[in-house]
């Protein structure tokens, strides 16, 4: 007669799965935190930028002057103050007209740094992708 041996259950947990799972999530944790963030997403220019080659569709500029009234370079009088709702019903209409049209903002140099915000809430909030700045060139001296 053959007799088995019993073996003892073993009572050790294997955690060898549990950090490698730990450490996937820790990479995905660290790779996706940066794209949380709140706020405007905006190209900033460099300091030696060059002037961005013109493409086939002209841009939108929405521009913003010293006192905070809005403008837009659409329709026939482009000198018209329009108010947030209004630039963003008509960039809205243009970006469905063209979805690349560019849109690009244009503020007074002594604005108040909230204002080029506010204008840049009601573009996101219109549908632009991404905003570029509107700067003059340095001159050399």
């Amino acid at each position: 007669m053959y007799t088995r041996k019993r073996r003892r259950p073993v009572s050790e947990i294997n955690v060898v799965p549990y950090i490698d799972v730990m450490l996937v999530l820790l990479i995905i944790f660290m790779v996706t935190a940066p794209l949380v963030t709140q706020g405007v997403k905006v190209d900033l220019p460099k300091a030696s930028a060059e002037p961005i080659e013109q493409e086939d569709n002209p841009p939108l500029i929405a521009s913003v002057d010293v006192q905070g009234r809005y403008y837009l370079n659409i329709g026939e009088d482009q000198e018209r103050v329009l108010e947030g709702d209004e630039l963003a019903a008509l960039v809205q209409a243009q970006l469905q007209k063209d979805p690349k049209t560019p849109v690009v903002v244009k503020g007074d140099g002594q604005v108040a740094y909230n204002e080029i915000i506010q204008l840049m809430v009601l573009l996101q909030g219109a549908g632009v992708p991404s905003v570029g700045l509107m700067t003059d060139p340095v001159e050399p001296e």
